[in-house]
């Protein structure tokens, strides 16, 4: 394997060599830190009690998908962020659990202590948060779905060069098989790509694939994700998530994920993500009858169900 040969497929995956460093550099030293056995999903989450020292919530989780549904007001989205609050960040997009809440999660395998986790947020408002507004100085970001869509792109960054770590590891090992394996690498990034090229091509949107962050094309102007609609932004954050899990296995909590989503979107919703990353446990609550629509009637949960007293 030449350098010729290594730096043509690092250049078809878009990702420079000397950015490539810089960026690592950046964005991909990691202190040493003890190892933590991480669950692969939660198989159940507890709650003492909703509200009042009523409603005691016990809910057995399936290892896929996980959908909650029941009226307005009796505790969907308590539940769901509940659940995401009782996670605690601890480093590097783990978590762990701590019981002082009243919310009781059971890891599998049980051993486990933490789990890799995202949080979608739904709702397109405007940043209120002060701190918040200091850390984007300067940034084009006004609402909570920018925010999350600014922090995104910091690990696309960070994904870009893990792969590509990966990527020249492989070429440089003397393996034949290896070149292929390389190849099967940048897959992901473009099946992202092509899903969401797809998805906005009523508008005339593109991404351009020839930047390291997040941008598009639309009638020949280049715009930032920040410019897009509302259901745009919410189903590019979904999607970019799952993009920059990398396969690994964890949680995706999503509160009413259908706002502002197209009624084709919310009934592909599901099987999108899962074709990005399937190893992810998708436990989210819902009013959209087209959420479930593609298959997925038999992970409906009724809130009524979980309440044990």
């Amino acid at each position: 394997m030449t350098f010729f040969t290594i730096f043509i497929i690092i250049h078809n995956y878009k990702l420079d060599i000397a950015e490539h460093c810089i960026t690592f550099a950046i964005y991909g030293y990691k202190k040493s830190q003890p190892m933590e056995k991480m669950a692969q999903y939660i198989k159940s989450i507890e709650i003492d009690s909703l509200w009042s020292n009523r409603k005691h919530i016990y809910w057995k989780l399936r290892p896929d998908v996980n959908i909650l549904s029941g009226s307005n007001g009796v505790g969907k989205s308590t539940i769901i962020n509940r659940s995401a609050k009782h996670l605690k960040v601890i480093r590097n997009g783990m978590i762990t659990s701590t019981p002082e809440d009243g919310v009781h999660i059971k890891f599998y395998p049980e051993e486990a202590t933490g789990i890799h986790f995202d949080v979608i947020s739904s709702i397109d408002r405007p940043i209120l948060s002060s701190d918040m507004l200091e850390k984007i100085s300067g940034a084009d970001i006004r609402t909570e779905l920018d925010w999350q869509l600014y922090n995104l792109q910091r690990r696309y960054l960070n994904y870009q060069v893990n792969i590509g770590n990966k990527i020249i590891k492989l070429l440089t090992s003397g393996n034949p098989d290896d070149q292929r394996l390389a190849t099967e690498l940048t897959k992901p990034r473009q099946q992202f790509q092509d899903l969401i090229d797809e998805l906005f091509a009523p508008t005339a949107k593109t991404i351009v694939r020839d930047s390291n962050e997040i941008f598009f094309n639309q009638y020949g102007e280049t715009i930032a994700p920040y410019m897009l609609s509302s259901g745009e932004k919410q189903m590019l954050v979904i999607l970019l998530t799952a993009l920059v899990q990398e396969n690994r296995p964890g949680v995706m909590l999503m509160d009413e994920p259908e706002i502002s989503l197209h009624i084709e979107w919310q009934q592909r919703l599901i099987s999108l993500v899962r074709t990005l990353n399937p190893n992810t446990q998708i436990i989210l609550c819902t009013h959209s009858p087209a959420i479930i629509m593609d298959g997925w009637m038999d992970a409906v949960t009724e809130i009524e169900d979980i309440v044990t007293k």
